[in-house]
């Protein structure tokens, strides 16, 4: 029961924080005029979000550092409330955001403005963290293989789990960002995944890993006071990719990764559906499958409206996360 209390008061302290600095970095983000260069190709409704500050990323970040180090800094006064295994995610958190912090800055103010970086050197970038991730997850943290529901026995991969674990962090960060296309609906998504990891690391008895969990639940709350329809601040790849990352590395530490897929429902629809839009576009020679992907924007060409869309989406996250806890119980 400590352990709940704590980490529920951690979401609460960080939300507080979230909200507290997010309207002075509204005015830094406007001063400089980092705002979001919308795609022609989007839907028309979109234009009215041009110039919107983005990069909120850090709005995340920052409340979520500064709380761990303090935790941290507590043990050395005789206060064991926080542990080291938190300091990998902490870093995968830091790493892909500063990543997806030059990807926006080069898509603002860069030589590629309003495309950012190349998609070649994005993936490679990303490919190359989660390695050095994967490595330390593995050979470091010694965390389990994979815990299948239904079936009491461990699955180990040997070496084999660094370059699968290295795709999980990929794709995750990925379908994430391609999560990220209207108001509120990365920041609720999110926030439901670590809600859900949350409360299995405390089933597991992991206390560090469910605090980080609560911690950045909390800031994202913070974050969505500010991102929810009509949005005054977008996350950017700042948030998107950082957000992705440390959601897969988390359900990597407990080991309840064979229920990743159902748990993060909406990001994997999202990302399949881009692959199947591209697939099916190169195999008919120029035809759709969808209106337009992400799959978020073929609802919204549909006749959805945006917080219909979020809303819906965001009802199946939970009800899929609810189902993925319960499955990690069995």
């Amino acid at each position: 029961m400590r352990d709940t209390t704590l980490a529920v008061s951690l979401a609460g302290l960080s939300f507080m924080l979230t909200v507290i600095w997010g309207g002075p970095l509204l005015r830094i983000l406007r001063h400089f005029k980092i705002g979001k260069l919308i795609r022609v190709e989007e839907p028309g409704k979109h234009m009215v979000k041009m110039g919107t500050p983005t990069m909120g990323g850090v709005m995340v970040i920052l409340p979520v550092l500064l709380l761990t180090a303090l935790l941290n800094a507590a043990e050395l006064i005789g206060f064991k409330v926080a542990g080291q295994s938190i300091l990998l995610p902490l870093a995968t958190m830091t790493a892909f955001g500063i990543l997806g912090a030059l990807d926006d800055w080069e898509g603002i103010r860069g030589k590629r403005r309003g495309d950012g970086m190349t998609i070649r050197v994005k993936f490679l970038s990303q490919w190359l963290i989660a390695g050095v991730i994967a490595w330390a997850l593995k050979y470091v943290l010694e965390v389990p293989g994979l815990f299948i529901p239904g079936v009491f026995i461990e699955v180990s991969f040997d070496w084999w789990y660094v370059p699968i674990a290295a795709f999980i962090i990929v794709a995750m960060s990925n379908a994430i960002n391609f999560t990220d296309g209207l108001d509120g609906l990365a920041g609720l998504i999110s926030a439901t995944l670590f809600a859900a990891y949350g409360v299995i690391a405390l089933i597991q008895g992991q206390t560090f890993l469910a605090q980080f969990s609560f911690t950045l639940v909390g800031a994202l709350f913070g974050f969505l006071w500010f991102n929810v329809h009509p949005a005054q601040l977008f996350m950017g790849d700042t948030g998107s990719l950082s957000l992705g990352a440390t959601i897969a590395v988390v359900a990597l530490m407990t080991g309840q990764w064979a229920v990743l897929p159902l748990i993060a429902i909406v990001p994997v629809a999202e990302t399949l559906s881009v692959v199947i839009q591209i697939g099916y576009f190169r195999a008919t020679g120029g035809r759709r499958f969808f209106k337009m992907a992400p799959v978020h924007l073929h609802f919204e060409l549909l006749g959805w409206s945006e917080t219909q869309i979020v809303q819906r989406f965001w009802l199946i996250s939970l009800l899929a996360a609810l189902i993925g806890v319960g499955l990690s119980l069995v």
